[in-house]
């Protein structure tokens, strides 16, 4: 299983907003979009970077209030952790434990396509292992009982 499948079955919207707006500008739209994390983006790169929750946290704590009118890209990760489309799923769960990190850009061909979330990724992960197990489960087991005939 790959992130390919993942976004398949989720989407492949991505929220992106220019780095060049207000630090505030990026918190209204994870709060009303309810997400974790926004692409930046810039007149020369569609990828800036990113801005998550836990860089607007670290920026508030460093610099209070103030941050908020500053820009996004003051605070934002450039050059964040990217998977491919190929990259399989337990590949970017150990990619996001080893990285300390909830949220991968999926990028196809110099191109951002698609994001997946840890949320995303256990979810696939679960599904796989309960088919998996459903599948061995009906090797071993017969659906239907066979019949015997007894002989005395």
């Amino acid at each position: 299983m790959n992130v390919k499948m993942i976004l398949g079955d989720k989407g492949t919207d991505v929220l992106t907003i220019d780095s060049s707006n207000k630090l505030s500008d990026a918190i209204a739209v994870l709060e009303n979009r309810s997400v974790g994390i926004l692409v930046t983006t810039s007149p020369e790169e569609p990828m800036a970077g990113v801005i998550s929750e836990r860089d607007v946290v670290r920026a508030l704590s460093n610099h209070g209030a103030s941050a908020l009118e500053r820009p996004i890209s003051d605070f934002m990760s450039s050059n964040p952790v990217t998977v491919t489309n190929q990259t399989t799923v337990v590949e970017a769960m150990e990619i996001m434990t080893e990285k300390r990190i909830r949220h991968l850009p999926v990028i196809d061909e110099g191109k951002i396509c698609g994001l997946v979330s840890i949320g995303d990724v256990v979810k696939r992960r679960i599904m796989d292992t309960e088919a998996e197990a459903e599948a061995l489960k009906s090797y071993i087991v017969p659906q239907t009982k066979p019949s015997f005939t007894r002989f005395n």
